[in-house]
């Protein structure tokens, strides 16, 4: 059973001259339980799809459905993690506040938004962190404490666009092997969008590559590599080079078929 299915979409920004097409005819689906990565040239439209999937932006033509339903506005079941953690989070409010924010629309009582809030923290390493605000946290538990909202929401799909960008080499490791740990915990499908090749391939079940600008689907590539997977020996196993190498032609071939302009 497919969780996402994205048919023939197509988004035409129309204001100023010319008109740009940011995306043109892409179509894909996800599994229920798949992390499908998305990589791309930069401008061909990564993030505009990742809008009109989660329903911020509407599609000019075509359609995206979520658990069999068309995407007319924000779907219930569907929670995102951005790249700026420090504009997702409020500064005012505490750590476990954060987490309960999205909660507050579920009609769950006082004692299952606690346990909610309080077994996402743990599952993202932040137990006892509750009482703390945002800033006094380093980048990568800020982006922690974004995941945990997301996860106490318990959704069916979990988008990411590039959420581990703004933080240093060694946490983006650690929150790449937490992102397979909670999606082997939790059980969601999640949509992962990402500049890193490496990044694209250690975490998914399947990559998609879009070529240049307007965005399209250039190819597919299944991933087979072990669920059990580590920094050092994942990434050394031959398959894991070969796959690298793959995605990163299809790369440099759709950056060639399109003219790079930004998304």
């Amino acid at each position: 059973m497919s969780t996402l299915e994205v048919a023939d979409l197509t988004k035409v920004y129309d204001r100023g001259s010319p008109a740009h097409t940011a995306l043109r005819e892409v179509s894909f689906e996800v599994g229920e339980g798949e992390l499908l990565s998305i990589v791309g040239p930069s401008g061909c439209g990564k993030t505009t799809l990742l809008k009109c999937v989660a329903g911020l932006v509407e599609p000019t033509a075509g359609r995206v459905s979520l658990l069999g339903e068309e995407v007319t506005g924000v779907p219930e079941g569907l929670a995102v993690v951005f790249q700026d953690y420090s504009r997702s989070l409020f500064p005012w409010m505490r750590v476990g506040r954060n987490v309960e924010f999205p909660l507050r629309t579920l009609g769950l009582t006082r004692d299952e938004r606690r346990e909610r809030v309080e077994s996402s923290l743990a599952a993202v390493g932040l137990a006892g962190k509750t009482r703390q605000y945002p800033w006094q946290l380093s980048g990568g538990m800020q982006q922690r404490v974004a995941i945990a909202r997301a996860l106490a929401y318990r959704p069916r799909m979990l988008l990411m666009d590039e959420p581990f960008a703004s933080v240093d080499a060694q946490t983006r490791s650690e929150l790449e092997d937490l992102t397979r740990a909670v999606h082997r915990e939790f059980g969601m499908t999640i949509l992962f969008v990402t500049h890193d090749i490496d990044e694209a391939v250690y975490l998914a079940d399947r990559v998609i590559v879009l070529r240049g600008s307007p965005g399209a689907v250039l190819s597919e590539i299944g991933v087979d590599l072990s669920d059990e997977r580590d920094q050092i020996n994942t990434r050394s196993l031959p398959e894991f080079v070969r796959l690298r190498s793959s995605v990163a032609q299809q790369i440099r071939d759709a950056a060639a078929l399109g003219s790079g302009t930004p998304s």
